[in-house]
């Protein structure tokens, strides 16, 4: 079962909301390790010092700032700590705007917004009401160590939580050169585009995301099925991680009403209270379990990525 990124809560006026922050997204790519071509083993990634050829230990490294070529400053723990918002475990609504006046290029990632227990109260009110009225909510929140900007918006029956980006990491377009002015600027006759409009009117339809897979992947599986099989496994090895349970966040009976009616009056946000930190704990690697035979190994492997593709 996943694990939420942290425990919290959803704010917005003088409404809090026990939440937990579930990942949106999943990676897909297949990830490959390099090898040497003579023994077959794994190429190790090793922190080395630039000068002496060292091998430096975790305890010694730090983090630096370098702001001018070959020229550091160097941040401690306590710095990058004060630089972080204080309201880390808590999603801060600050505006609700219209969903169509975000351009999509400020969308990034998506996270799930799960209640708490006895929560639900809370958050179908906020969903309902994003639907009937056509807004989303433009947030801060803490994720890990990094500040970021968000919307609350509703999907179906549940609440995301989509990072957006800040204008400062998007490239003005002015930067290039773009064709701009009237269509008859550039020679383009309105024969030209009726036909390009009844082509796309002829390839329209309803987007199903189902329908589009990626073909890419799907094929490297076969070959690398068909790999297995015909050279067999090189260190057949499994590794498995535990996920622990974490507990929901219960909230006592709220009056909403009156802490809608005080929002309004005020038009101010007062500060989520600070839940207690729900970051679950690094998963505990098991040992590896002992290698089958290759063949063996290959043939359940196979059916398992053949499954996958299919």
């Amino acid at each position: 079962m996943a694990r939420p990124i942290w425990t919290g809560t959803l704010s917005f006026g003088l409404l809090n909301v026990p939440v937990s922050l579930m990942t949106g997204s999943r990676t897909v790519d297949l990830h490959f390790r390099m090898l040497d071509s003579r023994s077959k083993t794994p190429i190790r990634y090793e922190r080395v010092n630039a000068e002496t050829g060292d091998e430096v230990p975790w305890k010694d490294i730090v983090k630096a700032f370098e702001y001018k070529k070959g020229s550091y400053v160097v941040l401690e723990k306590d710095d990058l700590k004060s630089a972080a918002s204080e309201g880390r475990e808590a999603v801060e609504v600050e505006a609700f705007v219209d969903a169509a006046s975000i351009g999509p290029e400020y969308y990034e990632k998506p996270y799930i917004l799960v209640p708490g227990k006895k929560a639900e109260k809370g958050y179908v009110l906020l969903r309902e009401t994003l639907k009937r009225t056509g807004k989303i909510g433009i947030a801060r929140v803490v994720i890990r160590t990094r500040e970021y900007l968000s919307a609350v918006m509703p999907k179906d029956h549940a609440l995301i939580l989509m990072i957006l980006r800040f204008p400062q990491e998007l490239v003005d377009v002015s930067e290039y050169t773009i064709p701009e002015g009237n269509v008859s600027k550039y020679r383009i006759a309105p024969k030209e585009l009726d036909m390009a409009e009844k082509l796309i009117e002829s390839m329209s339809g309803e987007w199903k995301p189902s329908d589009f897979r990626d073909e890419f992947r799907e094929r490297l599986q076969k070959v690398i099925a068909k790999r297995m099989k015909s050279k067999g496994l090189v260190t057949p090895a499994v590794d498995d991680e535990s996920d622990e349970a974490s507990e929901d966040t219960s909230t006592n009976v709220v009056d909403f009403m009156a802490l809608l009616e005080k929002s309004l009056a005020s038009n101010k946000r007062t500060p989520a209270k600070k839940q207690g930190a729900g970051a679950a704990k690094p998963a505990v690697k098991k040992a590896a379990k002992k290698a089958s035979p290759a063949k063996k190994a290959a043939k359940k492997i196979t059916k398992k990525v053949v499954r996958k593709a299919g």
